[in-house]
């Protein structure tokens, strides 16, 4: 599943320089910049004084107008579905396993050849690591996938009857499982209405904006009380999907979004005919 890239933590003010007084080996325009509330120097300005600044973000949509967006994203999908493919529980908990930083395309390649031999716990573990590792050995980290799934599927059959649990907490326990996996796992299988922001979620949500985060679990803290309940069962996949097929990252098919007037993103892609 795609992930969205974490920003490097900012400076905290006070380095060593200032600290032992030694002359920065900066350039002379960040020795004599003024200092940011993060406690990075700006650059100088040029002769005319003037300092570049850059253009805000748009503030997050009102509650009547994210209405209006999740019903026109229900009306155009009113049964969204994972493009990886599963057959229950433990065939969707072993696929959303693997497509940890690799493609649902290529996850699902795999695992149609992996299903065919080994679509329960009982019989992952009888087929055993070593086959399961080649079996999947096109999929990114294959080994250290092929290890977690053996292992998730001996602490189902030993601690669970061989049963996925429809709990968070439970499903975080496994090898393998984080916070993202378990969401989507409860709320594809169980039906709890849960948001697992991936890469695609991320970008939509700050192009919208929705909301404005720094990392993914703000993102799902900001996103999940704002999301009108009718809407909320479905809400990870309309905004992935969304992500995936039309507010791509290199170039958004604004034309064809149903959304496009209630977004404020302030670089939409222009029809052919506004070209």
């Amino acid at each position: 599943m795609d992930q969205p890239r974490r920003k490097a933590a900012p400076r905290a003010p006070g380095g060593d320089t200032a600290a032992t007084g030694a002359p920065s080996p900066t350039p002379k325009s960040r020795r004599t910049g003024q200092k940011t509330q993060e406690g990075e120097p700006k650059q100088a300005g040029k002769a005319s004084g003037k300092v570049s600044r850059k253009r805000r973000s748009p503030r997050p949509v009102d509650a009547k107008t994210r209405a209006e967006i999740f019903r026109r994203l229900s009306e155009a999908n009113p049964e969204p579905r994972s493009d990886l493919e599963y057959r229950d529980p433990y065939t969707l908990l072993v696929a959303v396993v693997l497509s940890a930083q690799a493609t649902d395309a290529g996850v699902n390649k795999a695992t149609r050849r992996l299903f065919a031999q080994a679509d329960t716990p009982e019989a992952m573990l009888a087929l055993g690591e070593d086959a399961v590792r080649e079996l999947i050995r096109t999929i990114g980290l294959y080994r250290a996938k092929a290890k977690n799934v053996i292992a998730l599927s001996r602490i189902l059959v030993e601690q669970h009857g061989g049963a996925v649990p429809p709990s968070r907490a439970a499903l975080e326990a496994l090898p393998g499982v984080g916070k993202k996996t378990a969401a989507v796992v409860v709320n594809i299988a169980f039906g709890e209405p849960t948001i697992a922001v991936d890469t695609h979620i991320f970008r939509v949500s700050h192009r919208i904006p929705l909301a404005i985060a720094r990392t993914a679990d703000a993102m799902e803290a900001a996103l999940t009380p704002i999301v009108p309940d009718a809407y909320r069962r479905h809400a990870h996949h309309w905004l992935i999907l969304h992500g995936r097929y039309v507010c791509k990252a290199r170039k958004p098919d604004c034309p064809r979004c149903p959304i496009s007037d209630l977004c404020r993103y302030p670089d939409k892609t222009p029809a052919v005919s506004d070209a």
